[in-house]
């Protein structure tokens, strides 16, 4: 499985933080800024694991998972949450959505390694 991995979140610390742990570890980073960056750059583009916000302009998390489970190639690409959002109503649509897990942020980098390890394999 590709070890390409997207990034998508509005904050910018968030994905430099993001990006510069997953580098560290010697995967290939993209970001998006939004779900609609994000869902452009998929559609010209595979990877083997995608982090997405849920609280973004222009399209949200659900919003992006539900358009990449309906993209050729993405049906089984590894999506993971990574939100404030905590509640299990959210968890429940994100889940319904297609998303494969869930992190809350702040994230701890070694939990972020560890969930990209286990769902690239």
């Amino acid at each position: 499985m590709s070890k390409h991995i997207l990034v998508v979140d509005d904050s910018i610390s968030i994905r430099q933080m993001v990006e510069m742990t997953l580098k560290g570890a010697g995967y290939t980073v993209t970001t998006a800024q939004d779900g609609q960056e994000a869902l452009d750059k998929c559609k010209s583009q595979q990877f083997g694991f995608v982090l997405t916000d849920q609280n973004m302009p222009r399209m949200d998390g659900l919003t992006l998972i539900k358009n990449l489970r309906s993209l050729n190639g993405f049906n089984r690409t590894p999506i993971v949450m990574l939100t404030t959002e905590a509640g299990p109503e959210m968890k429940a649509k994100g889940k319904a959505a297609g998303a494969t897990g869930w992190m809350v942020k702040p994230f701890d980098p070694n939990k972020l390694l560890d969930v990209t390890k286990r769902v690239l394999g």
